[in-house]
């Protein structure tokens, strides 16, 4: 076998003794497998030769191999491929040992995996549940034993019990877990001497819908629309990761029309949240007027979305082998004419900005996230991004059309809310960059392929750079053109943690700007 030192196929050529077999699977994945559930070795020898560990799931397999399978992804530097390591853990001992005292990004991971399969993470630092609450019956959702129908008694028992305030004239500071406006459940608890945040106690997961359980037993074809649905301001990235998933179990090829189509609708998303966020972070230092500005460019591009889409927030557009539907001249027409306008009045916009001394007083040294914590706790997208974390799915694993053009990412060091913003800046701009040059290629053809029934047992990884960072989509289908498995993580599972060491130090009025510049999403971490 010829290997690549700069590759995986290098590093499974020196560990060979690590792995019982491996696998490549298409183009996009490697499965390697474990004789055993302890996946600390295997860890161990990857990271220090540079890789990364992007996610850990599981899967229930009891019914067909009297096991559940963990899965640890990992990501390779100069590798476009993913490394998925499989190793099993007999269903009559459900216990596996913690990766996160070494790894603290795995944190909520394994404690999510302890909550919906029941299996032990050992040794875990905090093993306390996370997805399901305290007061919950003791049920792991995600078994195959556990019906979704299950009508659950009344919840009794304690609820969460935070930590407590210690010190002469330190005082807690509750927030939610309802808050004002239209934004959803979570829980902040602050430890403040004065103004000063001593620390944060974070508590989410109080709207949990139970998504990963509905897609099991569900028609591939109708579980786009699902997917839609995690996160309503990432419709389209996460439908776009569960379609790149299905579509590589099938072995189907999207037509370069489609993927064009796609890669301009997904940086369209990208455009309406950042410039929001944008407009958002302005008004938490009282810069309404700027605010202003943004939410103007922000409804310039949810009409165009509606007028290209039939759907301000590009729902129902993207399907399994392509688009449904095609655009006239005059919808790629209006888009030009439209794009030109917003960058003309977002460099106005910008300029009202940093030409704004207050403005950046307040930003500048605000929040600061620094870049050993974010890599130690996993950061993705624009937080890593101003943390010093050179990481972006779109160029490090290109799909749709990225791989036709240049993806420039943006990293400073300095990881405080200004940086933050920045990048956001950033990448509008480059947003703007990547539509016309893809707009240039648009030609006439296909849009869509069919997709023939994809047969039992197959898995597949979906990978996009969403606005607000790296979404995964895992899969595997079952009998009858139906999903056995749908795993999903959204970037804000990795950066919530984050936010938490961000605001320590900060006096409590700077706590809404750092948490819009974080801008994380309750429903996507509530899946």
């Amino acid at each position: 076998m010829i290997t690549k030192a700069g590759s995986f196929d290098g590093l499974l050529a020196r560990g060979v003794n690590l792995f019982e077999r491996w696998r490549q699977q298409g183009d996009a994945e490697i499965y390697a497998d474990l004789s055993a559930n302890d996946a600390r070795p295997v860890t161990a020898f990857l990271r220090d030769n540079g890789c990364r560990l992007a996610a850990v799931f599981a899967e229930d397999r009891t019914a067909a191999e009297s096991r559940y399978n963990l899965y640890y992804v990992f990501e390779h530097p100069h590798d476009h491929r993913y490394l998925l390591v499989r190793a099993p853990v007999p269903s009559d001992h459900p216990a596996f040992p913690s990766l996160a005292v070494e790894i603290p990004a795995v944190n909520w991971q394994e404690r999510e995996i302890q909550d919906w399969f029941g299996l032990v993470a050992e040794n875990h630092p905090n093993p306390r549940r996370v997805a399901l609450h305290d007061n919950w019956p003791d049920v792991h959702p995600l078994r195959k034993s556990f019906p979704i129908d299950t009508v659950l008694p009344p919840f009794e028992g304690e609820r969460h019990v935070y930590r407590p305030t210690l010190g002469e004239g330190v005082f807690q500071i509750p927030v939610g877990p309802v808050h004002a406006g239209i934004i959803e459940p979570g829980h902040f608890n602050f430890a403040v001497a004065g103004e000063p945040i001593l620390y944060l106690q974070l508590r989410m997961f109080y709207v949990h819908k139970g998504i990963e359980k509905r897609f099991e037993q569900m028609p591939v074809h109708r579980g786009v629309f699902l997917a839609e649905s995690i996160s309503g301001d990432s419709s389209f990235s996460h439908g776009a990761a569960f379609c790149q998933a299905i579509e590589q179990a099938g072995g189907v090829e999207i037509p370069e029309h489609a993927a064009r189509i796609r890669t301009i609708l997904l940086e369209l998303e990208r455009m309406y949240n950042h410039v929001a966020d944008i407009g958002a972070i302005a008004t938490d230092v009282g810069f309404v007027i700027a605010n202003a500005h943004a939410s103007r460019l922000r409804e310039m591009i949810l009409r165009l979305n509606e007028e290209l889409t039939g759907s301000r927030l590009l729902r129902g557009m993207i399907c399994p082998g392509g688009v449904r539907w095609n655009w006239y001249p005059d919808q790629i027409e209006e888009c030009v004419r439209v794009l030109k306008i917003f960058d003309r009045e977002f460099e106005d916009l910008m300029g009202i900005i940093e030409t704004s001394d207050s403005t950046r007083d307040r930003l500048e040294r605000t929040g600061i996230l620094d870049p050993d914590k974010a890599r130690d706790l996993g950061v993705v997208g624009v937080a890593g991004r101003a943390s010093g974390i050179d990481r972006d799915v779109r160029r490090d694993h290109p799909y749709a059309a990225y791989g036709s053009v240049t993806i420039e990412v943006p990293v400073y060091q300095e990881g405080d809310v200004l940086r933050r913003m920045q990048v956001r800046v950033d990448e509008i701009r480059q947003s703007l960059n990547v539509i016309r040059a893809v707009e240039s290629g648009l030609r006439p053809g296909p849009h869509c392929v069919s997709m023939p029934p994809i047969p039992p047992d197959r898995c597949a990884l979906g990978a996009v750079e969403g606005w607000r960072g790296e979404i995964l989509h895992w899969i595997r289908t079952g009998p009858g053109n139906q999903l056995e498995r749908c795993k999903i993580k959204d970037p804000s599972l990795n950066n919530w943690p984050a936010l938490v060491e961000a605001v320590q130090g900060n006096i409590v009025p700077d706590f809404p700007v750092i948490n819009k510049s974080f801008n994380l999403s309750y429903s996507g971490t509530d899946r």
